[in-house]
């Protein structure tokens, strides 16, 4: 049996703002090493539970935040930029169950750092179904059969994440105060709780369908401001709606819907403010 981890930064216990998940700042370090070892707690639970392989993608910024020495050794870590799938890369048919760690709400919610993507982004949708991070990747693992079993992160993910999967068995490790605040468990007690959550996922596993996407899905980006549209629209194939800065984009299965929300969000990013 095969299980696949992505692993986000802001749904890790203790962190609350942008000091803990930007490289450049001063709490990153500790920041990495926590989410390090609530990955790893996930990933050796899989082992103790005889799964035969668990790979985990590394999915926050640049995406090596991760520190594979400190992985469990059987462990298979995808780490690194740029990523023709980002958050899901390497998810396909031959996964038995998918697990989220560290993952936080859709923006414009209630939660700690929430954003989908990037900041600039108001609302996602694919046709009309409202999603954040966690559903576009549960979405993906969808396409190929694959069962989103669990989510660690902050009461508003789990709240987010069993609206989406009937079923899914969650890890709440903090619960939000504000955007920037947090009421969290230590790392050593979220650890435990994620190990707890994981096992039971993982023996319930085949009885949580996969989030099944639609055929042909329109893929529509609602965006900060028009500058941020302008820059999206830039990408073939895309529209914006008259009057309001929302982008959309037609496409032909989830997983280029995925890479157009892809290219699109890096192409709002250039837009500046002055």
């Amino acid at each position: 049996m095969n299980l696949y981890i992505s692993v986000d930064m802001e749904g890790i216990s203790g962190l609350v703002d942008h000091t803990h998940v930007d490289s450049r700042l001063h709490n990153y370090e500790r920041g990495r090493k926590i989410m390090t070892q609530e990955a790893n707690a996930a990933v050796t639970t899989a082992f103790e539970k005889g799964w035969n392989e668990v790979v985990v993608n590394d999915s926050h910024s640049k995406m090596n935040n991760i520190l594979i020495e400190e992985l469990h050794p059987d462990t298979k870590l995808i780490t690194g930029d740029v990523k023709p799938f980002s958050m899901v890369q390497g998810l396909d048919e031959s996964f038995d169950a998918a697990i989220f760690i560290g993952y936080h709400a859709r923006a414009s919610l209630k939660g700690v750092m929430t954003h989908s993507m990037i900041f600039g982004v108001r609302n996602m949708y694919i046709n009309d179904v409202q999603i954040g991070e966690l559903g576009f990747n549960a979405y993906v693992a969808g396409y190929y059969g694959v069962p989103v079993i669990m989510v660690a992160g902050d009461d508003q993910a789990a709240l987010e994440a069993e609206a989406l999967i009937p079923g899914i068995h969650c890890a709440v490790v903090k619960e939000a105060v504000s955007r920037s605040a947090a009421k969290s468990f230590t790392p050593e007690k979220a650890q435990s709780l994620i190990k707890k959550q994981v096992s039971i996922a993982l023996n319930d596993y085949q009885n949580i369908k996969p989030l099944v996407p639609p055929d042909k899905p329109t893929l529509r980006i609602e965006f900060a401001n028009y500058g941020q549209a302008e820059w999206a629209n830039l990408m073939p194939g895309t529209q914006i709606e008259p009057g309001t800065t929302t982008v959309t984009f037609q496409a032909k299965d989830i997983k280029e819907a995925y890479q157009a929300m892809l290219v699109m969000t890096e192409l709002a990013m250039r837009t500046t403010f002055n």
